[in-house]
């Protein structure tokens, strides 16, 4: 491909079952036929809902500062928070900034809490006193930053949650009251402690608080949370890591207003169909009927040796409980996001064109990438697209679902494909914010020209004119930030 073209985009689109997507998601249908960029044009042009050409672009706030990001004509962006930095309450900025949700905060500013991905010592950790700690080994955790929309300036930070390890993304309690954070592993230390839970952060918290674990909702790797508004229902996502099978979740709580009273965990199953295999093979838009299967034993160890169903040692044992029964098979669930009233997610590597690298040890040949969409009130799931190269999309992660009903959706390019864009130069596996719109059209917005790392926790303000999002750093200071992104929005799809 030529410089100009070479991330432009094509969809991957076919006829819907039984006419559009259904009208409750806020989704106009995802197919119909092939939409292809046209060539030697910017992505964007082509009635996507795209932004236009990208361009290099320095932070508001820095004078004759480096140009972090390429973003569409009319949009700038501040830098709020980086790794390293001295925080309000006297911590340094911890490493690994990941999941992230914005909230509405008395005084007109935005609350955002933030994950820290931190898996060890050799990152900068989340400090706070050991007496808070559920693990006092463990070094992740959240922070939590208030932001002066009229200013574009950071009003104050400081650790939410500490003690625990691993933080990737999570999601919006009920009511908007607080933020889940997941762990994004299944261990236990040496001092006895278990991980792989969710845990849930107040949004009035001030400081680090002792938190339990919320055991009912299962031991495996967390990735993301979606609390359906409606019913107080909790969608989660698994991301067991390449080889091994994920699961889609609800969490029914007794109370929905305390997660902590218990309640009951399932997982997705395709009805008539059991143990289906969703990780390729299915078809944009035809809707899938859904069922539920019980996992009765949330807090159970994972497999240590390969069982009868060939799940491998270090499946999750909520996964292999509600695979024998029936559930579905993903591959490394991500990101997900509650719309209007369906919930989207990712599957990083699922989909039918295939990524050029070795096979699983379960002889799964990776993909690009997949979004999904769950109806709760017609139990359907969708397929709504699947990238068809890396220059479409590679590796989607977290995603947001946008004011104006796009998706947004974060890259995590960690293969060694030498994804290099003519915006990033000396960068190799470019990571990128891609646009999708209700047709289905897949769009640039943003890519990261300071390093390789991915973008995560994409979130909006309230009022939906700033868009928060991380660049998730190497674990040493400076090599993250937080910024907030503002301009035309409505010129587009999000």
């Amino acid at each position: 491909m030529t410089t100009i073209d070479r991330r432009q985009f094509m969809v991957r689109g076919a006829a819907l079952t039984g006419g559009a997507l259904a009208a409750t998601s806020g989704w106009s249908g995802l197919a119909g036929s092939v939409a292809a960029a046209t060539p030697g044009r910017p992505p964007g042009h082509e009635r996507k809902g795209g932004y236009g050409r990208l361009r290099p672009v320095a932070a508001d706030n820095e004078r004759k500062g480096f140009e972090y990001l390429a973003l569409p004509n009319g949009f700038g962006y501040v830098v709020l928070s980086r790794i390293g930095d001295l925080m309000s309450d006297g911590n340094v900025t911890p490493a690994q900034l990941d999941g992230t949700a914005a909230f509405a905060d008395p005084g007109r500013t935005v609350r955002l809490i933030r994950n820290h991905e931190i898996r060890d010592a050799s990152q900068i950790p989340v400090g706070g006193p050991i007496e808070t700690r559920y693990d006092p080994s463990a070094n992740g955790g959240t922070t939590t930053l208030d932001y002066d929309p009229r200013r574009r300036q950071l009003v104050r930070d400081f650790i939410s949650l500490n003690g625990t390890v691993v933080n990737c993304a999570g999601g919006r309690g009920l009511g908007d009251r607080s933020w889940i954070t997941g762990e994004e592993i299944i261990s236990t230390a040496a001092n006895g402690k278990k991980h792989g839970y969710n845990f849930e952060v107040p949004l009035d918290r001030t400081a680090p608080t002792l938190t339990q674990p919320i055991v009912a909702m299962g031991r495996f790797a967390h990735e993301a949370a979606a609390t359906d508004p409606a019913s107080g229902n909790v969608y989660q996502t698994e991301d067991a890591g390449s080889g091994r099978g994920s699961g889609f979740y609800r969490y029914l709580p007794n109370n929905p207003s305390d997660l902590l009273a218990g309640g009951r965990l399932q997982m997705l199953a395709v009805a008539g169909e059991p143990k289906a295999d969703l990780r390729d093979g299915r078809t944009v838009g035809a809707p899938l009927p859904a069922t539920w299967v019980d996992i009765d034993a949330p807090d159970s160890d994972p497999l240590t040796a390969t069982n009868s169903d060939g799940l491998r040692s270090g499946t999750s044992g909520p996964f292999a409980e509600g695979y024998a029964e029936g559930g579905a098979k993903f591959n490394r669930l991500e990101g997900i996001w509650w719309g209007r009233d369906s919930v989207f997610f990712v599957s990083t590597s699922g989909g039918d064109a295939k990524n050029p690298e070795l096979p699983n040890a379960d002889g799964y040949q990776e993909g690009y990438g997949q979004v999904w969409e769950y109806r709760p009130l017609q139990s359907r799931l969708v397929l709504i697209y699947q990238s068809p190269s890396a220059t479409a999309l590679d590796s989607p992660d977290n995603l947001v679902v946008s004011p104006r009903g796009g998706l947004l959706l974060c890259e995590d390019d960690a293969s060694q494909d030498g994804d290099t864009h003519p915006l990033a130069p000396g960068i190799t596996d470019v990571n990128r914010l891609v646009g999708l719109t209700r047709a289905g059209q897949a769009f640039e917005f943003a890519v990261n020209r300071f390093n390789d790392s991915e973008f995560a926790g994409a979130c909006f303000s309230p009022d939906g004119d700033t868009l928060f999002v991380n660049i998730f750093g190497d674990g040493t200071a400076g090599s993250g930030m937080t910024v907030a992104i503002r301009g035309p929005w409505a010129r587009g799809a999000l």
